[in-house]
């Protein structure tokens, strides 16, 4: 019984076995998941494409208006010739002195009226292991223009690299065993130091400072060199980073703003690259900071008499920082912090750009996206901090708080990086895979170009850059805008702060090779094993590569090959040579290798 039962139930089973498919039909699964696919790209892709479309766009406009406003005023100011001492009263203190030591019967008492006429100025150089550089801003602002007695220049050191130059020799990418010390090994500290005694044994009032700790960084080495008693009998305090050079008269062309005008807490003068034609890389930094200064830092300063700290090669008056509540590290942009405080107390800016200091750009990329992330990251951070403080104010004018709020923070430092991320690189690769979204072309062609045309006027001997500067702009907006939401957010980097590093002429002087043998410099620290720390270097190599760029790049490139296939949009040239512009930054080709 139990065994023809049992083979009854095998029997049910190898039948009901063979009414089944044998195969799965892989068609009608594929026009499945197609037909899902395709309801959830109308019921959520596309609208939401779409809806990038309309933001970006509407970014679009407002930037432009932005452009448009900055460059009519730029015009109208050029137009009318109101250059600042047309605007605000300025004598130069040189002539009043000498009119005060000419009314004077007494030769003496008529010296001493000269000098008395010359404010005392603070001069500080803030410095971070500066090997390359220290001497520069340190030379030139010991041979200003002013009275010994009425400057003291102040370093504030806060370097704390031990290094030893090691002398490696390569054979055909290989360390070799053979490895020279150089008989010396000079703390930066003694290096820096010692300057300032060469310029103290000419008769410089120079002093130089260090502290325990870098707390705050540059901000709390600013802050604690104000804390000196000497400090208290200057009035206007001259910046300067340490690649900064400024020209011998720097101080009779600046001060004279401060001392006749009350109101202006800051001179801000505009910046000149000494190396701008070292690389592509510094040509585009050029172009870019040559139209911040030009125009919109000349529009902020005509029409609100406010713009942004840019950290050095400025004239500060004490008694404004003081009230604006000195000098903040809670951002790493505490230059711009600064300043939106200072307004904020009713105190007026002031650019003359007719005063140029020479400065270096950074040449490596390294230094340059390190830098970049620092000025996206803080002023996103900062607005996040300060945009209640900004409309509860009740000491500026409407108008002047709008600005602030909308043009200076919104446009300039959130609205610019965001739209030319998500529009370029996002929006316009999308939309090719998407027949349903239309891009007008207005804003895919006239709107873009007017902005580009408005920015490339800065820098009219870089005019022929203008698109590899576009493209390698919408590369680096990857970067700014990630490093935006991180200050937006306060999380990761948000405080990160790392000195831009600058070659000075290190790139340039290069070690006796003997001819034969190719010779790398570099600096080691002492208390690290040199062999593994080579061995370190040389295999990760990769480190270099920058993979999100070098994907963001891939699907440009896919994108235009779409396009070219199938979506017949015509976008596909602008989709290749801006995949292969992050291609070329994501693998590292561009700006110079460090020596």
């Amino acid at each position: 019984m139990s065994s023809s039962g049992g083979g009854g139930v095998a029997e049910e089973v190898a039948r009901l076995w063979g009414e089944l498919p044998v195969r799965v039909d892989w068609a009608a699964v594929a026009a499945q998941w197609a037909a899902a696919a395709a309801a959830a790209r109308a019921a959520v892709v596309v609208p939401a494409v779409r809806a990038l479309v309309a933001v970006s766009l509407a970014m679009t406009v407002m930037i432009l208006a932005e452009k448009l406003f900055v460059a009519a005023v730029c015009l109208a100011v050029r137009a009318f010739r109101l250059r600042p001492d047309r605007r605000y009263k300025w004598l130069p203190i040189g002539a009043a002195a000498a009119a005060a030591a000419s009314s004077e019967d007494d030769e003496e008492s008529g010296l001493v009226a000269a000098a008395a006429a010359f404010p005392m100025v603070l001069v500080q150089i803030p410095m971070f292991n500066e090997r390359e550089v220290y001497k520069l801003s340190i030379g030139a602002a010991c041979s200003l223009d002013w009275p010994s007695d009425r400057v003291v220049i102040q370093v504030l050191d806060d370097s704390t690299d031990l290094v030893v130059k090691v002398f490696i020799v390569i054979y055909f990418m290989d360390i070799s065993s053979r490895i020279t010390r150089s008989t010396s090994s000079l703390v930066i500290k003694d290096l820096v130091e010692k300057e300032c005694q060469k310029w103290q044994g000419k008769g410089v009032n120079i002093k130089y400072e260090v502290r325990g700790n870098r707390k705050g960084y540059k901000a709390g080495a600013l802050k604690e060199g104000l804390k000196h008693d000497y400090v208290k009998e200057c009035e206007y305090i001259a910046m300067f980073d340490a690649d900064f050079q400024p020209e011998s008269d720097f101080l009779l062309r600046t001060v004279p703003f401060l001392v006749h005008n009350s109101e202006i807490a800051l001179v801000q003068t505009r910046w000149k690259f000494v190396n701008a034609n070292e690389c592509l890389l510094t040509r585009f930094q050029e172009m870019s900071l040559d139209y911040h200064f030009k125009y919109e830092q000349e529009a902020g300063s005509s029409v609100y008499s406010f713009f942004g700290f840019n950290g050095t090669a400025g004239v500060w008056r004490i008694a404004a920082i003081d009230d604006a509540g000195g000098w903040k590290d809670r951002t790493t942009v505490e230059d711009m912090d600064l300043a939106v405080r200072a307004t904020l107390q009713g105190w007026k800016f002031v650019y003359v750009g007719d005063v140029k200091v020479k400065s270096e750009l950074p040449s490596t990329f390294k230094a340059y996206r390190f830098q970049q992330h620092r000025w996206s990251c803080g002023p996103a951070n900062l607005f996040k901090k300060m945009m209640v403080e900004i409309l509860e104010n009740k000491k500026v004018s409407f108008w002047n708080k709008i600005h602030l709020w909308y043009d200076f923070f919104f446009v300039g430092k959130i609205a610019a990086h965001t739209v030319t991320f998500i529009y370029y690189c996002f929006v316009i690769p999308v939309s090719v895979w998407l027949p349903e979204i239309e891009i007008p072309l207005w804003g895919v062609v006239y709107v873009p170009t007017v902005i580009t045309l408005c920015k490339a006027v800065g820098t009219p001997s870089s005019f022929h850059l203008v698109i590899l500067w576009v493209l390698f702009e919408n590369v680096m907006s990857l970067h700014r805008i990630k490093a935006a939401v991180t200050g937006i957010l306060e999380a990761g980097r948000v405080n990160e702060w790392v000195v831009t590093e600058k070659l000075g002429d290190a790139n340039k002087t290069k070690p006796d090779t003997n001819g034969s043998d190719a010779v790398k410099v570099i600096d080691v620290e002492l208390t690290t094993p040199l062999i593994p720390k080579l061995k370190k270097r040389r295999t990760r190599f990769w480190d270099k590569y920058h993979y999100s760029e070098i994907f963001v790049g891939i699907c440009i490139i896919l994108s235009g090959f779409y396009d070219v296939l199938y979506a017949k949009k015509g976008y596909y040239i602008f989709l290749f040579i801006q995949g292969l512009a992050f291609l070329i930054v994501g693998f590292d080709y561009i700006g110079v290798c460090p020596p």
